[in-house]
């Protein structure tokens, strides 16, 4: 798991409250989203996953309760 700092990830932090990270290929959206509340303690609304290449992109939308910005904040990408 490593998490994109683009313009465009920043920009979809921002309005849409979406995190985007890279994942192994072989890790399903159950296990994404699992990993993701285990770790970071929050809950997801909605996972969709790009697969390019041969990397996973993970779009991760959290619940209105959760901010999208305190999660990147405490990684250090904000």
């Amino acid at each position: 798991m490593k998490p994109i700092v683009t313009e465009k990830a920043v920009m979809m932090i921002e309005t849409q409250n979406i995190l985007t990270f890279v994942f192994d290929q072989r890790k399903g959206k159950e296990e994404i989203k699992k990993e993701m509340e285990d770790l970071f303690d929050i809950k997801i609304e909605k996972i969709r996953t790009l697969i390019r290449g041969n990397k996973k992109y993970a779009y991760i939308k959290l619940k209105k309760d959760f901010l999208a910005i305190d999660v990147a904040t405490k990684l250090g990408l904000m």
